[in-house]
């Protein structure tokens, strides 16, 4: 095939990017992934970081994932947040347009929410003491007290992220096809545990529970929650371990008819449960504390320098 230059041609519901090294990557069209071969022989860049290696070869991943064949002693470089400006909202840093914001205030029962409309762009929402912008490094900042307004279906605040559509309508797909939710963050302090991403049950049943939850504990342990049913209890299953202040990254994704987590590039599969075969489902991402008391100081501060939907 006869390279093109800065090229991108679709085909089949796909992105085909041809870059100027000749080299060819395909993704999703839609996906969020823009991937590109550097000059380099075998780098490969994606949204996470960059995978150099004379031997590899293979696909961009997502936030912080290596690539398809850069495993093993392969390099895997992160990206940095340079590109996030700590002079904008939010909005202006992250594709808030397909986002519900949940507050931690308003009437008891009926939590504060902010809509889409009013998220995105650089003039976009931001709360000075729940949702901001970090001036020195630009992350996307969470606070989330242990005091705060809950829903009547959970006993803990949240400064929470909801999937919606980009007509502005609640997200709720069906597990058929490939979803995932990319990305990279750190925990600056959490009194007990966090809960930083969720797959939520959506329409087709009366459940309120998740499908799974993705939790930081104090001790820096990274625990997935799996749901053992539509009525509920979980199956929990520790990950990994990250110091408390480091920036890590995570891929919740449902592929194949399974659920897949990534976290710092190491993936693992479990089954989904038949009885969730009957729901439909949408990504929550943020600081769910999973604590609560009267103190307004005590409480999980999240910050995200990567967040991206997919789907396909």
């Amino acid at each position: 095939m006869t390279a093109e230059n800065g090229a991108t041609r679709r085909t089949s519901g796909k992105k085909l990017v041809i870059a100027a090294a000749g080299a060819m990557m395909i993704a999703a069209a839609g996906s969020g992934v823009v991937g590109t071969a550097a000059a380099s022989p075998r780098q490969i860049t994606g949204p996470g970081g960059t995978c150099a290696d004379a031997a590899s070869a293979g696909t961009a991943g997502g936030a912080g994932v290596r690539p398809n064949g850069c495993a093993g002693d392969r390099t895997w470089t992160p990206l940095s947040s340079a590109a996030l400006d700590p002079t904008v909202s939010p909005g202006g840093n992250f594709d808030l347009s397909v986002w519900e914001l949940q507050l931690p205030i308003g009437s008891p029962g009926s939590p504060t929410t902010i809509p889409p409309s009013r998220l995105k762009g650089a003039n976009g929402y931001t709360n000075p003491a729940y949702f901001w912008t970090d001036k020195n490094d630009g992350s996307m900042t969470f606070w989330d007290p242990e005091s705060g307004v809950t829903t009547p279906n959970s006993n803990y605040p949240r400064s929470e992220l909801r999937e919606m559509n980009a007509d502005g309508s609640a997200a709720d797909w069906s597990l058929s096809g490939t979803h995932r939710l990319s990305a990279r963050l750190r925990i600056v302090s959490v009194t007990s545990n966090v809960c930083v991403g969720q797959i939520h049950l959506g329409s087709g049943g009366s459940s309120t529970k998740p499908l799974l939850e993705l939790y930081y504990h104090s001790n820096g342990d990274i625990v997935l929650g799996l749901e053992n049913s539509p009525d509920g209890g979980q199956t929990l299953h520790t990950l990994a371990n990250v110091a408390l202040g480091t920036q890590w990254s995570y891929i919740i994704a449902i592929t194949g008819g399974r659920i897949q987590i990534t976290v710092n590039g190491s993936t693992t599969s479990y089954p989904i449960a038949s009885g969730f075969n009957s729901y439909h489902q949408y990504f929550k991402a943020g600081d769910y504390n999973q604590s609560a008391s009267d103190s307004t100081s005590k409480g999980a501060k999240v910050k995200f320098y990567a967040l991206t939907v997919a789907h396909g």
